[in-house]
């Protein structure tokens, strides 16, 4: 009796452990909600690889005679200060991917934030100019 008691107990454990495994195949998961992005920090290596192989907007949050004495070239000049009003209009696509540079990386961390707040998803901070050490262009 204790012999074939024993032997169900471990059949029926055994089902049920195996009736628990999710069968081979495709899983779907929902999400509810999108996920959020989060703060990101790279190096200018980092983003000069970005800016020659992927579709990018460099994003130079400076004041205007800055961004006119030296910038990257082909940056968009949004001042820091302004990123709440203008990016709606300057930057309309939120899932574009967004690399931001200032002077020393103190406005691109301010801007790169605020931006992920008002629901960019891929804004990735490189710091200021004085670290950058490759092309840059100067003038109006």
């Amino acid at each position: 009796m204790k012999k074939t008691l024993l032997i169900s107990i471990l059949l029926f454990s055994v089902l049920l452990i195996t009736s628990c495994v999710p069968a081979a195949g495709p899983v779907e998961t929902v999400t509810e909600e999108p996920v959020m992005a989060v703060y990101s920090k790279i190096n200018a290596t980092e983003a000069k690889e970005m800016i020659d192989s992927v579709d990018v907007i460099i994003l130079d949050v400076r004041t205007l005679e800055e961004y006119e004495e030296i910038r990257i070239e082909g940056a968009l000049l949004i001042p820091e200060d302004q990123i709440r009003t203008l990016a709606p209009e300057m930057l309309p696509d939120k899932e574009a991917i967004i690399l931001i540079y200032c002077r020393s990386g103190r406005r691109s961390e301010i801007a790169a934030r605020e931006l992920i707040d008002m629901g960019y998803r891929y804004v990735y901070d490189f710091g200021g100019i004085i670290d950058w050490p490759y092309e840059t262009v100067s003038g109006k």
